[in-house]
């Protein structure tokens, strides 16, 4: 499909800013281009303006997932890449977007910011896509579908087969969000990028890798629609200290590997403890590091576990979670705490 056509005429026309970090690239040793502080007391180089376009982490994200630099835009956490789609594709007051609820609560968010109609077409019971009617709700308006595979708030990965007919009928650009991929069996979608020119993958550093607090999320797409992104985006969206932290991170991949297991295994064991406290209806299945519960009076435990320091997510209120309580995996001696507290209040 022509994707461009879809673009907002204005945004093909743009003139992106051009940094002075952006208009030198090599090596020098006196930098007098950017109005900069020249002291840097503490030499950790937080007096100078970080890279525009963080090479050096894209290319250690490129030995682990096996994509070239140029298909990945790196923002500020993945509603960053969420909030530029909808400048690049999407009219204020004349667009409308798809949506698939329950599912992550910015997409909607986003809508509203930029004035842009969400179309709402649920999951079905079980917490799959709808791809009937999802089709049936396209018009000529309509220009982004978000998909979250593996789903927030449930925990689920959506059928294969379901987003392939999707990704061969539907007319727009279709964003898959798998910020929980990491977490789950099932394959990434980025090694399908070359067959689909209007498909765009969002994924983040914040939950397996444990870099929430570094804001670091990855938009993969095709080239040209990587430059959109690189061109509307603020000139230096990720911090000096994020790059660092991340890049850290990314060069020593064993500890996230540890830490996956673990919350793997904790994952499991969890999900039986819920299952044997006898007012749990039913512990959903989970791809991702939380779980979702179904259990009597929802509301009244949570602010329960509330008075007992423990915080969890209240997702009763949300579209087909009726009842439902959104627990995180934490550590063992955590994971613990929570069935323990459940099991006593449970009681009384």
């Amino acid at each position: 499909m022509n994707w461009k056509k879809l673009v907002l005429p204005h945004i093909l026309k743009l003139q992106a800013y051009s940094s002075a970090r952006d208009e030198f690239s090599g090596d020098a040793k006196v930098f007098l281009d950017a109005n900069e502080n020249p002291f840097d007391e503490e030499q950790n180089n937080w007096n100078r303006y970080p890279d525009p376009l963080q090479k050096n982490l894209k290319a250690e994200l490129e030995k682990i997932k096996g994509i070239a630099a140029e298909n990945m835009f790196l923002g500020n956490g993945s509603d960053e890449a969420i909030d530029l789609l909808f400048r690049i594709f999407c009219k204020a007051g004349e667009s409308n977007v798809i949506t698939c609820p329950p599912t992550y609560g910015m997409y909607k968010v986003s809508s509203a910011i930029h004035n842009v109609e969400n179309v709402e077409v649920p999951l079905t019971p079980e917490f799959q896509l709808d791809v009937k009617n999802i089709l049936d709700a396209v018009n000529e308006s309509t220009k982004l579908l978000f998909i979250c595979t593996p789903n927030n708030p449930t925990g689920n990965s959506l059928r294969k087969d379901s987003i392939l007919e999707i990704l061969e009928t539907y007319p727009g650009i279709v964003i898959i969000d798998e910020a929980y991929i990491d977490f789950s069996k099932e394959e990434s979608w980025i090694k399908e990028l070359d067959q689909y020119p209007n498909l765009v993958i969002l994924q983040t550093l914040s939950k397996a890798w444990g870099l929430a607090s570094a804001r670091l999320g990855i938009a993969y797409a095709n080239t040209e629609l990587i430059k959109l992104l690189n061109k509307v985006k603020a000139p230096y969206n990720i911090s000096g200290p994020s790059q660092k932290v991340v890049l850290e991170a990314l060069q020593n991949p064993e500890i996230f590997k540890k830490q996956l297991k673990i919350i793997l295994s904790e994952r499991d064991r969890l999900q039986v403890a819920l299952q044997d406290i006898p007012s749990v209806k039913k512990v959903y299945e989970s791809d991702a590091n939380f779980l979702l519960v179904k259990i009597n009076q929802a509301k009244d435990l949570y602010q329960k576990l509330i008075e007992k320091e423990i915080v969890i997510r209240d997702r009763s209120n949300v579209q087909l979670c009726d009842d439902c309580l959104r627990i995180t995996v934490g550590t063992e001696e955590e994971n613990k705490h929570l069935i323990k507290n459940l099991q006593l209040l449970l009681i009384d």
